[in-house]
């Protein structure tokens, strides 16, 4: 399915469990809501009223309660209600979605670091998906430190952190290998700084994008 053009801008953040993502996420969308009330933040799973009900199945419980395959499918779902509902009407109305995790998770989660089901992802989110991010951060961050603070949150939300420090490793080398693969779309940004420099730096580069898109 080849992507829509759109009148609004589409970012996203991704990164390991613990790895600053969704506050700088947040961060983003503070600073750019300074300038213009054009900006949406949401979040994957989730982010409409359906695939917030679809998330509590996929990031709470044991660790081994769906299979891999179980996962892409609750996954896709949730995408699609949060696609239909939230991101695209939002784009069409010409705003700048911000969206804490998107299809690259899946990507890796279920097709890299999971299962190798990534050509049964590939082959879903064309059928059902068939939108990509304008710019994608991945906040790039030592697996260790991040398992470490993900867990210390006590969110209830850690069925992912409970895979362990060796499933996190593998986490980041999938995110790395997509952002060698999409390098026109990914940034990748050091985690290991202040979240006010992380904060700095991806406010630069969103900058410098939307600068070279008007161009």
């Amino acid at each position: 399915m080849r992507q829509a053009a759109h009148a609004g801008v589409f970012v996203s953040f991704e990164g390991i469990d613990g790895s600053g993502k969704s506050t700088q996420a947040r961060a983003l969308a503070d600073r750019l809501r300074a300038q213009s009330d054009n900006v949406v933040l949401t979040r994957e799973p989730g982010g409409a009223a359906g695939a917030e009900d679809i998330r509590r199945l996929l990031v709470e419980g044991d660790p081994d309660r769906w299979s891999p395959e179980t996962e892409i499918l609750l996954f896709n779902a949730a995408r699609r209600d949060h696609l239909e509902k939230t991101i695209r009407p939002a784009l069409e109305a010409g705003k700048i979605v911000i969206c804490d995790r998107f299809a690259d998770s899946t990507r890796v989660y279920q097709g890299a670091a999971r299962a190798s089901l990534r050509p049964l992802v590939d082959k879903l989110h064309d059928l059902v998906i068939g939108v990509e991010p304008d710019l994608t951060f991945l906040i790039d961050m030592d697996p260790q430190a991040a398992l470490a603070r993900g867990l210390a949150r006590q969110s209830g939300e850690d069925r992912f952190e409970e895979l362990g420090a060796e499933f996190q490793t593998r986490l980041r080398a999938g995110f790395l290998a997509l952002a060698q693969a999409h390098p026109e779309r990914i940034r990748v940004i050091d985690g290991a700084h202040s979240p006010e420099i992380v904060a700095d730096q991806i406010e630069a580069e969103m900058r410098d994008w939307l600068r070279a898109r008007a161009a």
